[in-house]
């Protein structure tokens, strides 16, 4: 495939050639940076993960130059980190058994503004070889503005796809900022207790993010043992860990609908939740 920018890539872990690799997709995900998706898409990689006519894309549109730094990365320029989380990536779809692993390398700027359409034209083409069953991206409340960036992206290059390549669904999964707050009628719940040491591999792969400052390992494997626990007051446990979505398919399915317009029907749903609470018990 062609891409955009000159230094982008496709990985195809194991070596399948590149049209069989993408045609076999079932899952897509399309997250901003490295590790985004091993966070926020578990539930589509665990799902693929050696099973038979299940495969697993990824993507990632930015080249992640920007992220946080200390310790033994302290150093490291803006060049060093991109290269680094290019490599860790990779090592994440080797373990993860991917299909294939965009690297698509846009500067986040490109991502946040609205008006550039170049990463739209690579994600409408990407999702036309692919045609994926599922797509997971970045929630509409999240609070990165690159990860809304991508979601809003991707929701305009879904809208352009061929009838054919639109998946059955699409969700916004948690990164910054999880979805507990959602009225649970509203709210995608994914299990995802399977096979924990795979989680914790995956993720522990981007030793840059963590040994760099930030433990995304252990916060990531604590948001979804307490969504298991917190999902229920009154049930007990059904499972280990529990990961969270928002059902952006409306969106595909109306194009005329405004993005905007329709996560704030969700925050109307939470705001209206609270207050009938309250009003009930305070009589």
């Amino acid at each position: 495939m062609k891409f955009t920018i000159d230094s982008a890539e496709l990985f195809i872990p194991d070596g399948t050639e590149e049209s069989d690799a993408l045609a076999r997709t079932t899952h897509l995900a399309i997250g901003a940076h490295q590790d985004d998706l091993e966070i926020m898409a578990y539930d589509g990689i665990v799902k693929c993960y050696q099973q038979k006519g299940l495969w697993y894309t990824g993507v990632v549109v930015t080249n992640g130059s920007g992220s946080s730094r200390t310790g033994a990365y302290a150093n490291y320029t803006d060049e060093d980190m991109v290269n680094v989380r290019r490599i860790e990536q990779k090592k994440a779809a080797y373990v993860g058994d991917f299909s294939a692993q965009f690297l698509l390398d846009f500067p986040s700027s490109m991502v946040k503004d609205g008006a550039d359409q170049r990463p739209i034209d690579d994600l409408v083409a990407i999702i036309e070889a692919t045609k994926p069953e599922i797509v997971y991206t970045h929630n509409l409340a999240d609070k990165h503005d690159t990860h809304i960036g991508v979601t809003l992206k991707t929701i305009a290059a879904l809208r352009k796809v061929s009838a054919e390549a639109k998946p059955r669904k699409v969700y916004g999964c948690e990164v910054w900022r999880d979805l507990d707050w959602m009225v649970d009628d509203d709210k995608v719940s994914f299990d995802v207790s399977e096979r924990e040491n795979l989680q914790m591999a995956l993720v522990g792969i981007f030793d840059s993010q963590i040994a760099g400052g930030k433990r995304y390992d252990l916060a990531t494997m604590g948001r979804r043992r307490a969504h298991a626990t917190y999902s229920e007051s009154h049930g007990v446990d059904e499972c280990t860990g529990v990961s969270l979505a928002m059902d952006l398919t409306p969106l595909i399915e109306d194009e005329t609908k405004d993005p905007l317009e329709f996560v704030q029907g969700y925050l109307n749903n939470f705001l209206n939740d609270i207050s009938e609470r309250v009003k009930k018990i305070q009589g």
